[in-house]
């Protein structure tokens, strides 16, 4: 792809699942990676796996620790040309079941993490008159998933807030677009599904509701994470798309 040789991109939760995927991709179109995660051993893991990166313990929900390690990328590489949000959690019940603390940190990881990242890597973006932001929301953002309330509402929140941005940021040279991950085989997925005889039905039913009949991986995602990065992508902007297996098919 055109243009992600020698860039520079921050990855966050690319401990595990979706991120290292996606980190490991724009490595080998030969990006430097900036590995951000708050699991250090995951984060060494990843960077083992990339020609080029650089591992960062960063607490998205912790404002002045995005701005410090934004900052220190910065330092390090001279530039930060490219964002991926892709940090998230999820705790799954009925939103009757849940409490107002689980509310608040299921939001602070979905939601106010990624304004975070934004509010400290688009100044260095506009400095330089060019960057590219990928956020990976989820196709609970789009038709809902019973049992993901909150979820659902931080990732409908952040495809809103993408298009937003994109309005008051387009014209300055940044473009940014959201990548809506169906159910995949992550660790999250994990978490959600649960262990035993229970979580088993659970993949199996999913997969087969999916018309290509199997969950996703790490891979199926990263090639359009790194095309929105790439100069191939200069003219989309502000744009919403699933990557899902065809779960759900948006005109």
């Amino acid at each position: 792809m055109k243009g992600l040789k020698g860039k520079v991109a921050i990855v966050t939760g690319a401990g595990s699942g979706l991120g290292r995927g996606m980190a490991v991709r724009l490595a080998e179109e030969g990006a430097h990676v900036a590995v951000f995660d708050i699991n250090d051993a995951g984060a060494e893991a990843t960077v083992a796996d990339l020609s080029g990166g650089q591992a960062w313990r960063v607490d998205i929900t912790d404002y002045a620790a995005c701005e410090q390690a934004i900052g220190a990328v910065n330092d390090q590489f001279g530039s930060v040309d490219i964002l991926v949000n892709n940090a998230g959690w999820d705790k799954a019940m009925p939103f009757m079941e849940t409490s107002p603390e689980l509310w608040q940190q299921i939001m602070a990881i979905n939601l106010t993490g990624p304004l975070n990242m934004h509010h400290n890597v688009v100044p260095y973006m506009l400095k330089q008159g060019r960057g590219k932001v990928i956020n990976i929301a989820s196709d609970a953002g789009r038709v809902g998933s019973s049992g993901e309330a909150v979820y659902s509402a931080c990732k409908g929140g952040m495809i809103a807030f993408g298009k937003t941005l994109s309005r008051e940021l387009g014209r300055k040279g940044i473009n940014i677009n959201t990548v809506c991950p169906g159910p995949s085989d992550t660790p999250l997925f994990a978490d959600f599904a649960g262990e035993g005889e229970a979580g088993e039905k659970l993949r199996a039913s999913l997969a087969r509701s999916i018309p290509l009949k199997r969950l996703g991986r790490a891979d199926d995602v990263a090639g359009i994470v790194a095309f929105l990065a790439s100069d191939d992508a200069d003219f989309i902007i502000g744009q919403t798309i699933s990557a899902s297996g065809g779960l759900t098919m948006h005109g």
